[in-house]
């Protein structure tokens, strides 16, 4: 699945469109600053992936700070059979610099 990028995702979050967005930071990270994804920090994704099983085959949204982190969960998670895993290019950097 192809990655997502900022605009299009802006454009979900204004129409309501996500089944799942889930930030992989650091839960310092997220107190800092979030977008209103579920939380769930990349070293905790194999021990917490039962919270999205149900989600295989929905489009599921990844996003970290630059990118990097968003896409290792989103390996990990294609090899678990989750088959729709979006990866936000340039992660809520990208996001946040990108001023509609």
């Amino acid at each position: 699945m192809a990655d997502i990028t900022v605009k299009e995702l802006k454009e979900k979050l204004r129409n309501g469109g996500l089944v799942c967005f889930i930030d992989v930071r650091e839960e310092w990270e997220f107190d800092e600053d979030n977008l209103g994804a579920k939380l769930i920090p990349l070293g905790d994704i194999p021990h917490r992936v039962c919270e999205i099983e149900d989600l295989k085959n929905s489009e599921l949204i990844i996003h970290c700070k630059s990118g990097a982190r968003a896409g290792r969960a989103q390996k990990y998670l294609i090899s678990r059979g989750f088959t729709n895993v979006r990866n936000l290019i340039g992660g809520i950097e990208a996001f946040r610099a990108d001023q509609d």
